[in-house]
């Protein structure tokens, strides 16, 4: 059994390497139609590898990322899409930013509460995609893409109308109020570092021991499978499917935390954009592996925070996004061929065996 799993997780872990070799040698084509040298262009994006400050923004800039996969995953593992993590976590964003500025907390108090906000907020508003799905059979994809447009638009009305301050020039900021420094999260290396990178660690290796070490992790994979055999065993498909939702909505709401309480510490416009829809893609890539959802995120965030050195070398910057397109293409595509070869595999091993028995 050993020796097959870890079959299993060689062979995903090779299929994600090599999407990302697939997205590299596209990538390489299309400097080439463009008249760029992809030696050069590759020479200049990864050698950044090497700058100290490349590597604490890449860190800053995978922290979300890795908070967002493992949102997405968790509903993958229940074999549903939530695709409303940047609903979700909009509407944590501004309910946080307006309790944490409301109340007057020591910092660790003050911190802790913004978080418990944060995750109360997105998990109630996953629990309406939640309750539809188990009540009224609302495929979830549908109900959280329509969640996603309504928790836009409902937060963008509320910020526009309601939060607008006045700066010292007597100009009006269409922000929220500040949040006192006592619920700013600390630097692990000052103004470069946010410490929001162990809550993101510490998110990860709680997912690993909750899915993969618990009775409640069994009953999750074991619904998401195969529901009928799951109910036979005694568990509730619907309530899991519920609880699911809850715990996705929960991570969600604290996506936007490291840019709320580490750098802007206050809801605006643009604030932690796409970072709902980003988890997704590397969430794919990692195979919803903590492990996985760990590189996937770091290198993702690298190809973000190291673009801007191609600009120097007259390469458009646009080329670590096409990349990481790329990357989820070829890795959705991978995955499913990879996945139709292991089980063909299985099928003729089966047999092999059903022979030998036979005969």
């Amino acid at each position: 059994m050993k020796r097959q799993q870890l079959q299993r997780a060689a062979v995903t872990a090779a299929s994600s390497v090599l999407a990302v070799f697939v997205a590299l040698l596209i990538s390489a084509v299309i400097l080439l139609i463009t008249g760029k040298d992809p030696v050069k262009a590759f020479t200049t994006l990864f050698g950044a590898a090497g700058d100290t400050r490349v590597i604490q923004g890449s860190l800053n800039r995978a922290t979300p990322l890795m908070i967002s996969a493992a949102a997405v995953a968790i509903g993958f593992k229940m074999n549903l899409f939530n695709i409303g993590v940047e609903g979700q976590m909009r509407v944590a964003l501004l309910a946080t930013a307006v309790v944490g500025a409301a109340v007057d907390l020591p910092a660790p108090l003050h911190i802790a509460l913004c978080l418990v906000v944060a995750m109360a907020s997105g998990a109630a508003w996953s629990g309406i995609a939640g309750w539809l799905k188990v009540k009224r059979g609302v495929n979830e994809v549908i109900s959280t893409i329509m969640l996603n447009f309504i928790a836009l638009s409902l937060v963008a009305w509320a910020f526009d109308d309601f939060f607008r301050v006045e700066s010292p020039n007597e100009s009006v900021l269409v922000k929220t109020k500040e949040l006192p420094k006592s619920a700013w999260f600390p630097d692990l290396v000052d103004r470069r570092l946010n410490g929001m990178l162990l809550v993101a660690i510490a998110v990860l290796i709680l997912f690993w021991v909750i899915v993969w070490k618990t009775r409640f992790g069994f009953r999750l994979r074991a619904s998401g499978g195969n529901p009928g055999a799951a109910r036979v065993t005694g568990v509730h498909p619907q309530r899991m499917i519920l609880i699911s939702m809850l715990l996705s909505g929960a991570l969600a709401g604290l996506v936007g935390m490291r840019a709320l309480l580490g750098d802007v510490h206050a809801y605006q416009n643009n604030l932690a954009e796409q970072q709902g829809f980003n988890g997704i893609a590397v969430a794919l890539l990692g195979r919803n592996h903590p492990l996985g959802i760990f590189f996937s995120a770091i290198l993702f965030g690298f190809l973000g925070e190291a673009s801007g050195k191609l600009q120097l070398e007259d390469i458009p910057k646009e080329i670590a996004t096409i990349m990481s397109g790329i990357i989820v293409l070829a890795v959705v595509i991978i995955n499913e061929a990879v996945k139709r070869w292991d089980d063909r595999r299985i099928q003729r091993k089966a047999a092999t065996e059903l022979e030998k028995v036979a005969a």
